[in-house]
């Protein structure tokens, strides 16, 4: 496998990386030997970052992580946690709370640093306390050695735009807007590029819309989103091809994107996503599925409290 860096911080990461989401369960209930056996499998085939958060499964997800870490070597993984979102409507920024759950994490991870730490879904906190308390929190970390480096992670793009201009960070975490059907990141890439910032992609079925299974009935995206989408899987089924794999395919082959994080508790998922990296790419079909998911690109769906839309409004709108 190929690895490529991520931004200034000379970290060398896997194209396809490790989210640590399904850990937590909160896909399908899962037990802790079968989520330690796919960290296993996917660290021996190649990846080498893993991203969790304490508000997957309510901290199990880092529980049943950290003990997968102690079977693995820890020098050999980069590791990224988050802070700030601990529930559905449940967010805290302050400088207090952050360096407090660093902690926890730590201890639920079984190691005494995190590579990379994000303050999660910045978007839904207030601006203020996020620049005032969390980003110095951050920084005070980093400064203990706690952390190497920082970031912050959202859905909507113009939250890294508004932050970018306010503070320096080292990486960034943006999901669902690098796949076949939204690649709104790329305008975001000249400005990363320029301040050295890192960037992770995730959720490049977007959150589930990109495989020929059912959609989950909490996905944000409108019913003219996923009718598009669901009719594409149904497609590329009948063309003996799997929508999903060429998502990951396709969101996994830019080198402008260091690493696009995929999540899963399956041992048979992990082998089969990090397989699809080594096949060649059907290109006449990528195009095809693009020409049909043309109605809906780059179609998102609201994200953030109510001060975050107020600046959206002022600045004309995502």
């Amino acid at each position: 496998m190929e690895y490529r860096v991520l931004g200034n911080t000379g970290l060398s990461v896997s194209p396809l990386s490790f989210g640590a989401s399904s850990l937590g369960s909160v896909f399908r209930e899962i037990n802790d030997k079968e989520g330690i056996k796919t960290v296993r499998t996917a660290v021996d085939n190649g990846i080498n970052y893993i991203d969790v958060s304490p508000y997957y499964g309510l901290t199990k997800a880092e529980t049943v992580l950290g003990k997968a870490i102690l079977e693995l070597d820890r020098e050999k993984i980069i590791l990224s946690s988050k802070a700030g979102r601990y529930g559905s409507d449940e967010f805290d920024f302050s400088y207090k709370k952050i360096i407090s759950s660093v902690e926890e994490s730590l201890n639920r991870l079984h190691t005494d640093y995190l590579d990379i730490l994000f303050l999660h879904d910045f978007e839904f906190g207030n601006y203020n306390q996020v620049i005032e308390e969390g980003i110095p929190a951050l920084q005070y970390l980093k400064k203990e050695g706690k952390i190497r480096f920082y970031g912050v992670s959202a859905l909507p793009l113009p939250a890294f735009t508004r932050i970018l201009e306010d503070v320096p960070l080292d990486v960034i975490l943006s999901y669902c807007h690098y796949s076949l059907n939204d690649t709104s990141l790329l305008e975001l890439v000249p400005l990363l590029e320029e301040k050295g910032v890192g960037l992770v992609n995730a959720s490049p079925l977007s959150m589930g819309l990109l495989h020929d299974g059912p959609v989950a009935p909490w996905h944000p995206a409108d019913k003219g989103v996923i009718k598009v989408c669901k009719e594409t899987a149904e497609y590329c089924k009948k063309n003996g091809e799997d929508l999903a794999k060429l998502a990951i395919q396709f969101s996994t082959s830019n080198s402008q994107i260091p690493t696009t994080l995929v999540s899963t508790a399956s041992e048979k998922n992990i082998l089969k996503n990090i397989n699809w990296l080594k096949e060649p790419m059907n290109m006449e079909l990528i195009e095809e599925v693009s020409k049909r998911l043309s109605p809906i690109h780059n179609h998102t769906w609201p994200s953030g409290n109510k001060e975050y839309h107020q600046y959206i409004s002022q600045i004309g709108g995502e």
